[in-house]
């Protein structure tokens, strides 16, 4: 679904709204329109269930660069890259002779015997390219798009039409009391130029099942890799069984199940055996967080399994916030993580979703979502697409603090994300 034949220019530019906590109040729109970029919300490490987001660079200085087969990540304030293809990962390299000029950084670093000589503008939906030497070997010169977080949009004119939906959201989740809140909306079909908004999208609750869409995404990228194969078989045994939520846990063990239920268990059950399954099927928590850093998406890590409670004591856990999940959501919608066949079954699984007491709760009967929910006595949270035809939209809707209010919460950013993109004069256009 990317949109190559889009427009390009120095508009590209413009950073996306950003609402900061401090600012919600009666003036918030007014505010909302008047900002040009990103912020973040103030005090959430003192909140209770959040952590405080890890130190990063800015989203507009650092950059992936998306081709066939891979990705090849730059920040240019670490003068650091990473290179992760099906052919291999060089984990983070120190890069001490990078050259940031007119918003490209290029380089080149040697790893293994192999160098990569790279020119990587660090505006989004730029061009990139990576030349890969081997000795005795012919060079490969990769090509692709440049991905940063958030994405800029590609007409900030129509953008515009989405910044009101900010102030909406900033009310919302100033309501919410008990819950502190984020969410992050991203503008896939184009209606609105591909525009992402945020209301305190740095928040990093504890990420709950909202983490399986990473191990899901790294599974799939190991397919289309060749290096899996969904019929493959995994043998799963009576001490991988853990309560909590699915299906796989009422059958009887031990038995050979493919990774494509696994697969599909994961999203469609939110299937806590499959996830840890998954995760020991694919060498542990590294390779996920590998696909996550090789994303820049700093705020989101796998540290435990589903139901470890003793590695929860020792204060193991896993994190995400809006802005990372969007950055996950968009990068698979747009073809930049995942080939078309593993992202429409990706999508196709969390059409199936069964949990359905949030986003689908709050619409009207029959809209079409994508979805994935994540739930914990501290956290509620629902992330995915509208699938509305000419309006697609990505959503992510994530709370700390108590489950039951939580769930409130996110039914409200939910429907009033709805009602924006179908009211007529609020953000949807008459045709």
């Amino acid at each position: 679904m990317r949109k190559s034949d889009k427009k390009r220019s120095s508009s590209l530019l413009r950073a996306p709204v950003r609402v900061p906590l401090k600012w919600l109040a009666a003036t918030v729109a007014l505010a909302v329109v008047a900002t040009t970029g990103p912020a973040t919300a103030d005090g959430q490490g003192h909140e209770p269930g959040v952590e405080p987001t890890p130190e990063r660079a800015p989203t507009s200085e650092v950059s992936w660069l998306s081709f066939p087969g891979g990705v090849f990540a730059v920040d240019p304030l670490g003068h650091t890259v990473r290179y992760r293809a099906c052919d291999g990962d060089t984990g983070r390299v120190a890069d001490p002779g990078m050259r940031v000029a007119a918003g490209v950084a290029s380089g080149a670093v040697v790893v293994g015997g192999t160098a990569y000589r790279y020119r990587v503008p660090l505006v989004g939906r730029a061009e990139g390219t990576l030349e890969v030497i081997q000795r005795h070997r012919s060079p490969t010169t990769l090509t692709g798009v440049v991905v940063t977080s958030p994405q800029p949009p590609t007409d900030p004119i129509a953008g515009a039409r989405l910044f009101p939906l900010s102030g909406q959201l900033a009310r919302v989740v100033a309501d919410a009391t008990l819950n502190p809140a984020g969410v992050t909306v991203r503008d896939l079909s184009g209606r609105y130029g591909d525009q992402q908004i945020a209301v305190n999208g740095s928040l990093r609750p504890k990420a709950a099942s909202v983490i399986k869409l990473w191990i899901l995404v790294e599974l799939l990228r190991r397919v289309d890799c060749g290096q899996s194969a969904l019929d493959d078989g995994v043998l799963v045994t009576p001490e991988d069984v853990v309560g909590g939520t699915g299906q796989l846990q009422f059958e009887t063990f031990p038995q050979v199940v493919t990774l494509r239920r696994l697969a599909q268990y994961l999203i469609k059950y939110s299937d806590n055996v499959a996830a840890n399954v998954l995760i020991t099927y694919l060498g542990g928590f590294a390779p996920v967080n590998a696909l996550i850093d090789s994303m820049n998406q700093r705020s989101t890590i796998l540290a435990r399994r589903m139901l470890d409670s003793a590695a929860a004591q020792r204060g193991e856990e896993n994190y995400t916030s809006p802005d990372d999940v969007v950055s996950l959501l968009g990068a698979v919608w747009d073809g930049e993580i995942l080939t078309p066949a593993s992202r429409d079954l990706m999508i196709g699984f969390m059409r199936e979703q069964t949990l359905n007491t949030k986003i689908p709760a709050a619409l009207p009967p029959g809209v079409p979502v994508a979805h994935k929910t994540g739930d914990l006595p501290d956290a509620s949270h629902d992330v995915g697409y509208y699938l509305i035809p000419g309006t697609e939209t990505a959503v992510a809707f994530l709370t700390a603090g108590p489950m039951a209010t939580g769930d409130e919460t996110v039914r409200r950013m939910a429907r009033t994300v709805y009602d924006f993109l179908v009211t007529p004069g609020e953000g949807a256009i008459e045709e």
